[in-house]
């Protein structure tokens, strides 16, 4: 059967995907943000899964104010990347794997979770971003993605209990899978931020470290953690954050079992007005 393996977390920033396309990582703002993804590069080289379950939020890209699901999972043989608004960024094509995505679907709402079934669909930084941050800039990325869009742009968004277990119902989707699949599932976006209003700028970064703590320790509570707090502490945008816990109700300690090992961990301030988060976790 398909198998997780490991979970990947981390920010998404869109000024990121900008560094490295114009060639501006090894400038002294941006050396130290990709000093801490050096390790991860390696990591993934060594670890490459089959598929990659990658939980990201659109920016008003593939979907608008006219209709934002809650939860969207791509199912279609490839992705463009998307044109934001100043033209696609020059990364691969995704490619995806529409029999497991077209498996996840079925088994996730059959758990009682409604997804909405997307056969054509760009994607956008907060999906690229994080793939060319463990994966460079190769011509090809190194395996099939399945996107899996999350609404955490307009309210009301789904709590963090209820993407905890989204989690939960994703790992038993990917395990009942007959074929021996590597899977990775990723959590995107985030860290502290704010984009608008007097608070615009917003960063906190012992709030962050607190989660990142959390995320690793007691991942259960965090669930708990009310939209309310996100906001206050972290920023309008914070709320990204609960994308996460979709991937880590996918590790085997929601199951009972051992937990994860903490491969690699890394916070930067700032990014373009950010802080940035990273987590590589191994079941065991």
């Amino acid at each position: 059967m398909a198998r997780i393996t490991a979970s990947v977390f981390t920010s998404h920033v869109p000024a990121i995907g900008a560094a490295l396309d114009l060639g501006k990582d090894k400038e002294p703002y941006w050396q130290p943000l990709f000093k801490g993804y050096e390790y991860s590069k390696q990591w993934m080289k060594d670890n490459t899964p089959d598929v990659i379950f990658l939980v990201y939020n659109d920016h008003a890209t593939a979907f608008s104010l006219e209709m934002i699901p809650t939860f969207a999972i791509g199912c279609a043989d490839s992705f463009q990347p998307a044109d934001e608004g100043y033209g696609a960024r020059p990364v691969p094509v995704v490619k995806g794997h529409p029999e497991l995505a077209s498996h996840i679907a079925q088994s996730v709402i059959q758990q009682d979770f409604d997804l909405t079934i997307v056969n054509k669909m760009d994607v956008d930084h907060g999906l690229t971003v994080p793939l060319s941050l463990m994966c460079g800039q190769p011509q090809a990325w190194p395996c099939p993605v399945i996107p899996f869009a999350v609404n955490v742009v307009q309210y009301p968004v789904p709590s963090g209990r209820r993407c905890y277990n989204l989690g939960k119902a994703i790992r038993n989707a990917i395990e009942s899978y007959d074929e021996p699949l590597n899977v990775h599932i990723w959590g995107t976006g985030g860290m502290s931020h704010q984009l608008q209003g007097p608070r615009a700028g917003l960063i906190n970064a012992e709030w962050d470290n607190k989660f990142l703590d959390r995320l690793i320790a007691e991942p259960d509570a965090l669930a708990n953690v009310p939209h309310i707090e996100y906001v206050r502490e972290a920023g309008s945008e914070g709320i990204e954050l609960v994308m996460w816990l979709i991937a880590r109700g996918a590790m085997s300690d929601s199951f009972d079992g051992p937990a994860p090992k903490v491969k690699h961990r890394f916070f930067h301030v700032p990014a373009s007005n950010t802080a940035v988060g990273h987590l590589i976790l191994e079941n065991q």
